[in-house]
């Protein structure tokens, strides 16, 4: 048997046409708005901003071969993304591989695809019109009527269907989010009354995160692609929280069958604010797990020199494809088989 055979890839071939078609499609919708492709590096000083997302780790030797220093590959391009827009650039986007350490599920790769654009001078609800028009033409372009996971088929024909968190969070598991925002405990206690395990040394976003998985993300996107919005601002270390209630941030989160897709903000522009909150993720990372990653000096440099108003978000086009095809699996969608 050939090698071919062995890894399965032949049995792939149809799922891969469609990824095919699907990145073709993706860079036609971007070029015929206006945006402009962009390659940034995959090297950064900071990997990230999310204290629950780890970023693999390279050691930096001079031509001497002696180490200057330690690198992380990127698992977003979004720092390097920004500076563009302080340099000038309106309207950006990248289609990168992106690195994220100690994920590896039926939805998570440690290697994975990632589409990410940015607008100058919008905000996330330009996004979200965004979302609608490329998951449209992408349909027109490949003919293409639903989006499928685990048996649940999505229609793609009409427009994004819009829930805010805390709607969701009143909808799906009958709990009024304001009245937790600032309170662990009574949370907990709530949390723990639905039924749903909790324990002694969760922090907020944990509790957060036990009730979306729970309650509410099995009911998002089930009818159409949903757009669940405004998170809390402690939810969303670079957005913009919004000005009419500072409790939330502007913040959202694609949905298809209950499968997360994408991630957006309105950019935060504030260098001092984006200082403060890098701390304290990193300063939580610490004590979560032990290790933290320097602050990206040059990116708050930027800042300072001036990040206009914009908004960005960053999309799995591996799990984009997985939709397209029906697959359960992300190792259905990729050229070859993880190594891991």
């Amino acid at each position: 048997m050939s090698w071919w055979h062995t890894n399965k890839l032949e049995a792939k071939i149809p799922a891969l046409d469609i990824r095919r078609r699907m990145m073709m499609a993706v860079r036609t919708f971007f070029e015929a708005e206006g945006f402009w492709e962009v390659e940034t590096p995959a090297l950064q000083v900071m990997p990230c901003a999310d204290k629950h997302i780890h970023g693999f780790q390279t050691e930096y030797f001079g031509p001497d071969l002696k180490k200057r220093g330690d690198f992380y590959l990127h698992t977003s391009p979004e720092f390097a993304m920004k500076k563009l827009l302080v340099a000038g650039l309106p309207k950006i986007y990248q289609i990168c591989h992106v690195f994220r350490n100690g994920e590896q599920t039926r939805l998570h790769s440690p290697e994975f695809t990632l589409l990410e654009w940015y607008r100058a001078q919008d905000t996330y609800q330009d996004i979200m019109n965004d979302c609608n028009a490329l998951l449209k033409f992408i349909q027109n372009k490949l003919e293409i009527n639903s989006l499928s996971y685990k048996g649940h088929d999505v229609p793609l024909g009409g427009a994004c269907a819009r829930l805010s968190v805390a709607q969701a969070f009143d909808v799906y598991a009958a709990i009024d989010l304001n009245e937790f925002l600032e309170n662990k405990g009574d949370f907990s206690k709530k949390i723990q009354s639905l039924g749903i395990r909790v324990a002694d040394d969760d922090a907020w976003d944990d509790l957060f995160f036990r009730v979306m998985a729970a309650k509410i993300e099995p009911h998002l996107g089930m009818n159409a692609p949903t757009i669940l919005y405004d998170y809390p601002a402690s939810m969303a270390a670079l957005s913009r929280k919004k000005p009419d209630d500072q409790r939330y941030a502007e913040r959202f989160e694609l949905y298809v069958a209950g499968v997360e897709l994408a991630n957006a903000f309105t950019e935060l522009t504030d260098p001092a604010e984006q200082r403060v909150r890098f701390e304290k993720e990193m300063n939580e990372k610490k004590a979560l797990h032990g290790f933290s990653y320097p602050i990206d000096e040059d990116f708050l440099a930027a800042l300072e020199y001036g990040l206009p108003p914009c908004a960005g978000i960053a999309l799995g086009l591996d799990r984009l494809a997985m939709l397209l095809v029906g697959a359960e699996n992300i190792e259905q969608v990729l050229w070859t088989e993880n190594f891991l």
